[in-house]
């Protein structure tokens, strides 16, 4: 099921299990992962997207070999909070792995996770080759890190 609201998305959550991210481009899909403590992302790797069928079975070997919980899917949201078509590509790409995972997901807004991605890699003196390489699971992790982060504000706080 797809949950729009995180404090919905928590509650259906399994204990014990990582969580994953993607951060959907055209080209790529970054992936990143949770320990099972839901309280650190890391950067997994970067799929080259070829057809549906075979960026989701990647993703299939994925979540089964590491055991995965729950799929956090970054929201490319417009400055101003809007959503525009990369929007709807995200969205779209969510609804058409529903019916092969049976995993909770949701959508978390990722607006500048790619530019603090890129500021990171380029504080870590980073070459330009190295930063292609890994900028979009780097991204993931963002990603990945701010859900985690209101995960657990949920848990302390209730909301």
């Amino acid at each position: 099921m797809i949950y729009e609201d995180i404090s919905e998305f928590a509650s259906a959550l399994a204990p014990g299990r990582a969580l994953i991210a993607l951060d959907l481009g055209e080209k790529t899909i970054g992936l990143a992962l949770s320990d099972r403590l839901l309280s650190t992302a890391t950067p997994l790797e970067t799929i080259r997207r070829r057809k549906f069928t075979l960026d989701a079975a990647r993703l299939d070997e994925v979540i089964a070999a590491r055991e995965v919980g729950g799929l956090v899917m970054g929201l490319p949201r417009n400055m101003d909070g809007t959503e525009g078509p990369r929007c709807q590509k995200a969205r779209a790409f969510l609804r058409n792995l529903l019916p092969r995972m049976d995993l909770p997901m949701t959508l978390w807004d990722e607006r500048l996770s790619t530019v603090a991605a890129e500021r990171a890699l380029l504080e870590a003196d980073t070459s330009r080759a190295k930063r292609a390489e890994v900028i979009d699971h780097v991204a993931a992790a963002y990603i990945l890190q701010g859900a985690l982060d209101r995960l657990a504000h949920i848990k302390r706080n209730g909301s």
